[in-house]
């Protein structure tokens, strides 16, 4: 749970309010919580928020203007720039991981290319010359995606040989041949390819490179695993809260939580008079919506299971951080308490998690709550995920959405 502060602290996140319809529970017999008496609540959250500018896209420069080729929603939360060319082996491991990313993330992601040719590749202006031609035809990125793919079959081919071939790869992806053959060797074409070349000449740079919702190059790992951490973390940002929590709840009052999931509901009673703060922002995020959708990003079997980060990532959160409490009392020493997750001291966000055993070890680190009433089966029956950097899971079974009751 501490492992990440540093990525922590490097990102902000948010989210889209909406009203859920109130829910009504059919009473469960409560746990008392009289002792110790209550802590002051007061009038609002004090927290730390985290605002971090995100650049849409990044500063690239007059020369650049207009010879880009762009996949993705111009609204997209997330815009990645690439510098690329055809030639290079790099150039077709960074590619495999934008293809991925480009079908993993259709609406949070735009990408925007940009042909970079190097003078020590002897086919690389051709290869140019076969995704233009094929963009005058609709088809840029499936040849673009195929000529990445396929770089294996014309890397070793002579200059002299390799039209012919993209010929025929052109026909393979639904291509008219004649136009084209007529387009490869065209004015347009030509005339593009002379704009990448300049381009390229007026700012020398080695292919590939990269930039991710900034306008300093991207130099973190490029395989599928860790851009799509970036992309889910900056996408996050677009549900950022900017300011903290008011204070609504009424601490002398009980509140049932309901957490709607894939395999059951579960039902937890919260902890009001003792973690006023904690119980506050729960409340808050759950009535806001943030909570809807997500999943349970790591499940421990026999252990515990978390979730709270709509990311996916184990690092999300609601834009703001806030203290730690911890209150007289409350303990791990039985299964089904849910605590608030964190990376040290005054770190709450919005993760949370439940134990599945007795974890008295983690008493005076986390603060805890509530505990689970009903359902701690369901929770017991959620498929096993653990998230670790570098590291691409399938998404983990859903968390509905969480409705609070106030008695």
């Amino acid at each position: 749970m501490r492992k990440y502060i540093g990525i922590l602290l490097a990102f902000a996140f948010i989210l889209a309010s909406c009203s859920p319809a109130h829910v009504t529970i059919t009473p469960i017999p409560l746990i008392s919580t009289s002792s110790p008496g209550p802590t002051v609540t007061p009038k609002s959250t004090t927290c730390t928020l985290l605002h971090f500018p995100v650049t849409p896209e990044a500063a690239l420069g007059a020369e650049f203007e207009g010879r880009s080729h762009i996949s993705g929603p111009t609204d997209a939360p997330v815009t990645i720039v690439a510098f690329s060319d055809y030639q290079c082996l790099p150039c077709a491991f960074l590619a495999a991981s934008l293809r991925k990313i480009r079908l993993t993330h259709p609406n949070d992601l735009r990408l925007v290319y940009f042909h970079a040719p190097q003078t020590v590749y002897d086919k690389d202006n051709l290869a140019i010359q076969a995704v233009e031609a094929a963009d005058l035809q609709g088809k840029f990125w499936e040849m673009h995606d195929l000529l990445f793919e396929g770089q294996a079959q014309w890397i070793d081919l002579a200059p002299s040989d390799f039209e012919a071939w993209a010929e025929t790869q052109a026909t393979s992806l639904g291509m008219n041949a004649a136009q084209f053959r007529t387009d490869f060797g065209g004015t347009v074409v030509a005339d593009r390819l002379q704009q990448a070349i300049q381009s390229v000449a007026l700012q020398p740079f080695a292919s590939p490179r990269l930039y991710v919702n900034s306008t300093s190059p991207y130099t973190s790992l490029a395989d599928f695993a860790s851009l799509d951490t970036v992309v889910r973390m900056d996408a996050l940002v677009a549900r950022q809260f900017s300011t903290c929590p008011s204070n609504n709840i009424d601490p002398l009052k009980q509140y049932i939580a309901t957490m709607h999931t894939a395999k059951g509901d579960v039902v937890l009673q919260l902890y009001p008079e003792k973690v006023p703060l904690a119980v506050n922002n729960f409340v808050f995020l759950a009535r806001s919506g943030w909570y809807d959708g997500i999943t349970f990003y790591r499940v421990l079997p026999s252990e515990q299971v978390m979730s709270g980060d709509p990311s996916e990532t184990g690092l999300g959160n609601p834009g703001y951080l806030f203290e730690t409490e911890i209150a007289s009392g409350l303990s791990f020493n039985k299964p089904g308490m849910l605590a608030m997750d964190n990376d040290g001291p005054g770190t709450n966000g919005s993760r949370f998690f439940i134990t599945l055993e007795p974890n008295p070890q983690l008493d005076g680190q986390f603060t805890i709550i509530g505990q689970v009433l009903t359902g701690l089966d369901i929770l017991s029956m959620l498929n096993p995920r653990n998230p670790l950097p570098g590291i691409y899971l399938p998404p983990g079974d859903e968390l509905i959405s969480i409705r609070i009751e106030e008695r």
